[in-house]
């Protein structure tokens, strides 16, 4: 396993929105029309921007209120790391857009 996978497998991490213009109605679009979004694991050299396809069953949206930009979204979804099947699960505040995440390997 790599060694960032690992780091990012241990424990909770401080994570925000990533992408090149993060706000409430592009996380609103990128879930509801990509199933697909940035996560940004803050707490690494420069940060780590990760692209998440979303497991929308898994995926959390009934605390949520985009239209107010208040509440929390719980975001599950996939991807490869270094070589590494991980599955990321992150609960993000809508009113700051960082919250916690993790790495689960597959």
């Amino acid at each position: 396993m790599n060694e960032l996978t690992q780091r990012l497998s241990a424990g909770d991490h401080p994570v925000t929105l990533g992408g090149p213009t993060p706000s409430v109605a592009e996380l609103r679009q990128r879930i509801e029309e990509f199933a697909h979004v940035s996560v940004k694991f803050t707490g690494t050299r420069g940060g780590t921007d990760l692209g998440v396809r979303l497991d929308l069953a898994a995926t959390d949206l009934t605390a949520a209120d985009f239209q107010a930009s208040a509440g929390t979204v719980h975001l599950e979804g996939t991807l490869n790391l270094n070589g590494d099947p991980v599955r990321c699960v992150a609960d993000l505040d809508l009113a700051t857009l960082n919250g916690t995440g993790r790495l689960v390997l597959v």
